[in-house]
Order: C-alpha cells, then structure tokens, then sequence
C-alpha cells in the first residue's frame, strides 16, 4: 500500500498545483481526469514503439553511443510525447473550454501525469522504495516540465492558427529535446564502453542540470500564460 502511495503522490500532486495555479478560469475537472485517464492510456503507443525502435536500434548501431543518442532522443523521447501529444490534440485540443494560452500547459501537464503515473507504478513496484523516492524528485516532475514546455507552444498555436504547425512542432521538438537529454545522461551510465571512461556521477549530473534548465523555462512560460489569463479574464 505505501509503494502504491509513493507510486500516485507525486503525479497527482502536480496536477493539484496546475489545476490551483489556473486562478483565473479553471477548467472543468470531469475534463481533466478524462486527460489523465488518456494520459495512462498514451503509454500503449509509446511502448509499442519503444519495444519496436529499441530492437531496431540495437539490431542497426548496438551499444554505442550515437544508438544511445538515437534511442533517447527518437524512441523514447518522441514516442513518448508524441504520444501525449496526440491524446491533447484529439480530446482537449477542439473543446471550447480551451478558451486561453494557459490551457495548453494545464491540458498536456494533466495527460503527462496520467502517463508518469502509470509508468511510476511500474517501476516502483519493480524496483522498490529507493526508486520510489528517486523518481518522485526526478522523473514525475521531469515528465511535468516536458508537459509545460510543450503546453506552452499548444496553447499559443490554439488561437493563432496561421502558425499552427509551426508552434506545434516546436513545442513537440522541445519537450522531445529536453526529454531526450535527460535520457541521453542516464541512459549511458547503462552503456558499458561508457562507463569505464565516465565517471557516472557526472552522467547524473548531466541528467539534473538538463532537469533544471527545463523546470526554469517552465517556471517561465507558465508565468507568461498566468499574465495572458489574468489580462483576458480580469481585464
């Protein structure tokens, strides 16, 4: 029961705070759960392509580094969001209570919790109490400020529909980035010819500073939308 707890907190902690920091017109809640709900669902796709491209991966380049590259980058990272992705633009996307910029980070960080929810279950129950806590200060928040970046590029091609695609692949290819980074680090420490030549303490660190440069760009654009929502609906 604790490892279930440990497994859900930090997911749902995040979604209370993005639902509590969206002051000025909230979004209905029956829609924000069924956007976790399709964000538990969005880890189907994203592991069928990670099981498909990995072997791929392994099959074309092995071990080394330029595969890890590949594999962080293209098939975990942009599976994974795009997967999240997909399940904002086909349900939250169209509705007209996305009526703001800032729904577009409150939509795509509510789906990337459902997603890290239910990836955190996995791993937890697997690796134990340790990794709970780990992956409670690292991976869900991880997952959040991908979710941010990306939601801030959604909600600005929502109601700018000349530049659409433009907006939308860069929020796509940023949270891609910044999630591929992150994996790029810890994914060599699981890189024997690495390994011997790196120490994997610096590879971790790697991993934090990428993590923070994303919370601080996070931090950004949520406070550029909150002013937007404050201007539109507070005049």
């Amino acid at each position: 029961m604790l490892l279930f707890a440990l497994s859900i907190a930090p997911g749902l902690a995040i979604s209370l705070y993005i639902f509590l920091k969206d002051q000025f017109n909230r979004e209905p809640k029956l829609k924000l759960f069924i956007c976790f709900l399709l964000g538990c669902l969005s880890i189907l796709p994203a592991l069928l392509l990670e099981i498909v491209g990995g072997n791929l991966v392994e099959f074309l380049w092995g071990k080394s580094i330029y595969a890890t590259a590949i594999l962080a980058y293209v098939v975990v990272g942009f599976s994974e969001e795009f997967s999240k992705y997909i399940m904002v633009r086909m349900y939250a996307f169209p509705k007209n209570t996305f009526d703001e910029p800032f729904d577009g980070i409150v939509y795509c960080v509510m789906v990337s919790m459902g997603f890290a929810t239910l990836e955190n279950i996995f791993y937890v129950f697997e690796h134990g109490f340790a990794t709970a806590i780990m992956r409670m200060f690292l991976s869900v928040p991880a997952h959040a400020t991908f979710a941010i970046i990306m939601g801030y590029y959604v909600g600005m091609a929502k109601f700018d529909p000349s530049r659409r695609k433009a907006l939308i692949q860069n929020g796509l290819l940023g949270a891609t980035f910044f999630h591929g980074t992150y994996d790029f680090f810890l994914f060599l420490g699981d890189n024997n010819q690495v390994t011997r030549f790196v120490n994997e303490g610096l590879l971790f660190i790697g991993a934090v500073a990428s993590f923070i440069i994303a919370i601080v760009l996070s931090r950004k654009a949520i406070r550029i939308h909150l002013n937007l929502s404050q201007k539109q609906f507070q005049g």
